[in-house]
């Protein structure tokens, strides 16, 4: 039992973190005290949000409490007891809201993502955790204890404190509390005594949230400027104005690499201020999540309907950033209504042309920027191919490829590449792989690099998924390099030495080739491909390509792996010595031996060899065998 400050007897319950939320603290408190200063922006970001969503709710609820309370947060500091106090007029938080919001990890996966970084030995950036939705504990990088007290703007809401050092447990108790709103208050560490100075919580008001859409006061001054944008025309945006906006609004600490202004005036009306990162979020680069519940905000009358409006955009564009503020919906709009909206699709269908577009002219006018963003965005966007058919073709002109004839980390489109083939190429090759150094080390490339044929590199994952669904541009089917049936009959002219086995020595290596592999492949024929590897693997007519098999494999583990074709060059050394010792004797181990290991060695290069032991012992044998024979 606990007296509280109204001198009403009162049960305090206390309760323990689980034990994920005290390894989160353990590492926000241990690990980001390089950013301390963040500490305030994540709670100014907080006392926002609740002051949005009773802005919202007031709209179709007449009997919250307090109706005509000013919108506001207001900060308290005393440098000489160290004391920092943030009030807002909120929606403040039942005891059950407490409990949510305050004692558990607030999005799945956030401390897989944080020992993640720490195991890699790389700095807990402060600017990440607001991502992650448990900006409120960067409170203890600055204080040993902190107070919450809440009353929710229900009717008929109790007020509640809740209470902890951050070590373990934390307590609740019921409290008399007249306004609804949340109120925080705790004691600076000594180490952090800067941040009860007027001037450097001034600073870092600006620095982070000059944005914020409600008058944030320290004692009875004013510290941000409160501005709509997005209503200005482009010419009247500042570029320093626009990066902070950005930076509040997408929770970034990086400026953004580009941004659209937009205003549309006709079927539908509204504005729009829409940003580029220049990274992709944390949730694409460790695969925690993916832009399912990402958006733009959505405005009405410049009043805060959504904060991540998934609505506005297709999922591949959803890590567009900014804000949407349109006339033609009602305040008082719910979010199935949004979603079924006519005005918002065909805000969505304006928004999505506009961007495709906007990244068309980054391309055209701003290559190296293009280039940073594609990089960063370029498997998102491939994704829109196979769900976005009303802009495909937008995409399509939109793909960049490294090929055989670009330099590291230059790219060529398929307009380029089509427009430079030759007059007697048919088709556009790729090759597909896990990285440019593997894919240019592989043997069915030889002929293309031999002929000066140029090949697109795919390394990207997503490729082999939504490239062979392109089919063909400018009327030019696309192929990959691995199939069987591409036309090899334009050569260079034959030396000597690159002469093919002649027919009666040929047949007995296939035919024996065959029998020593058996039911594991679906043919062995002669390469035309090959120039200098004795032999290849390649898929037949309808088979998949490897790489695509691979992929295929990972998500259903007990997919059976297709039969391949082996393809043999008959002009190799190596061939014809086998040649020779078949007429010899075609008896000899050392032939089905060798032959084994030339197909599991072309296995072992495209990753999909499962028996390296029994290549090892093999290739033992044949090194003993070539020692002897000297």
């Amino acid at each position: 039992m606990s007296e509280n400050s109204n001198n009403h007897t009162m049960p305090v319950q206390e309760f323990e973190y689980k034990a994920e939320m005290k390894q989160l603290l353990d590492l926000i408190v241990h690990s980001l005290y390089t950013h301390p200063e963040i500490f305030l922006r994540e709670l100014i970001s907080n006392a926002s949000d609740a002051l949005s969503k009773v802005r919202f709710n007031a709209l179709t609820d007449q009997d919250i409490i307090d109706r005509e309370t000013e919108l506001a947060i207001r900060i308290n500091i005393d440098s000489k007891e160290l004391t920092f106090v943030i009030e807002d007029s909120g929606v403040g938080m039942t005891e059950e809201e407490l409990i949510a919001n305050l004692g558990t990890v607030a999005k799945s996966g956030t401390l897989g993502f944080m020992q993640a970084l720490k195991e890699q030995q790389q700095e807990l950036d402060g600017n990440l955790i607001g991502q992650f939705g448990v900006g409120f504990y960067s409170v203890f990088m600055v204080t040993d204890e902190v107070t919450v007290e809440t009353r929710s703007a229900r009717p008929g809401s109790d007020g509640y404190r809740w209470r902890s050092s951050g070590q373990g447990t934390y307590t609740i108790e019921k409290i008399d509390k007249a306004e609804r709103g949340t109120k925080i208050s705790f004691k600076l560490k000594e180490a952090s005594k800067e941040f009860a100075e007027e001037y450097r919580v001034e600073q870092i008001v600006k620095k982070y949230s000059n944005f914020v859409d409600f008058p944030i006061y320290l004692d009875k001054k004013q510290l941000n400027s409160i501005t709509a944008l997005w209503q200005r025309s482009k010419n009247e945006l500042k570029e320093e104005e626009v990066n902070e906006f950005y930076k509040f609004i997408a929770n970034d600490y990086q400026n953004p690499l580009d941004y659209l202004p937009v205003s549309v005036e006709g079927m539908v009306t509204f504005k729009a201020l829409l940003f580029l990162p220049t990274e992709a979020p944390p949730e694409m680069l460790y695969r925690q999540g993916d832009l399912e519940n990402r958006g733009p905000q959505l405005y009405v009358k410049k009043v805060l309907i959504q904060q991540e409006c998934r609505d506005l955009l297709p999922e591949y564009l959803r890590f567009i950033a900014g804000v949407v503020d349109t006339e033609d919906l009602s305040l008082n709009v719910s979010r199935e209504v949004v979603q079924s909206s006519p005005v918002l699709a065909k805000i969505r269908q304006i928004l999505t042309g506009k961007i495709l577009g906007w990244f068309e002219t980054l391309a055209q006018e701003q290559p190296e920027k293009f280039r940073t963003f594609y990089k960063a965005f370029g498997p998102v966007i491939k994704i829109g191919l196979n769900t976005d058919f009303t802009n495909r073709d937008k995409l399509i002109e939109l793909l960049r490829f490294e090929s055989t004839k670009t330099e590291v980390d230059e790219y060529v489109t398929l307009k380029a590449y089509s427009e430079r083939m030759g007059a007697d190429q048919k088709e556009i090759y790729y090759h597909s792989g896990t990285s440019r150094a593997q894919l240019l080390a592989h043997p069915n490339l030889e002929y293309f690099q031999n002929m000066g044929i140029e090949v697109l590199l795919l390394s990207d994952p997503v490729d082999v998924f939504v490239i062979p669904s392109i089919h063909e541009y400018n009327k030019k089917p696309l192929k990959s390099i691995e199939k069987a049936d591409i036309d090899f009959s334009k050569q260079k002219k034959e030396t000597e030495k690159d002469k093919p086995l002649a027919g009666n020595l040929l047949k007995p290596v296939l035919k024996l080739f065959r029998e020593t592999l058996g039911e594991g492949i679906e043919d062995v024929i002669e390469s035309h491909r090959l120039v200098s590897s004795p032999v290849t693997l390649v898929s037949g007519k309808d088979g998949l390509d490897s790489q695509m098999e691979k992929m295929m494999k990972m998500m259903k583990s007990d997919m059976p792996a297709g039969k391949r074709i082996l393809e043999v060059n008959t002009s190799h050394p190596i061939i014809r010595n086998l040649a020779g010792m078949i007429m010899a004797n075609e008896n000899n181990p050392l032939i089905r031996t060798a032959m084994k290991q030339l197909y599991e060695g072309a296995l072992l290069l495209e990753g999909g060899l499962d028996s390296p032991t029994a290549f090892l012992s093999r290739m033992n044998e044949l090194i003993e065998a070539a020692t002897l024979s000297r």
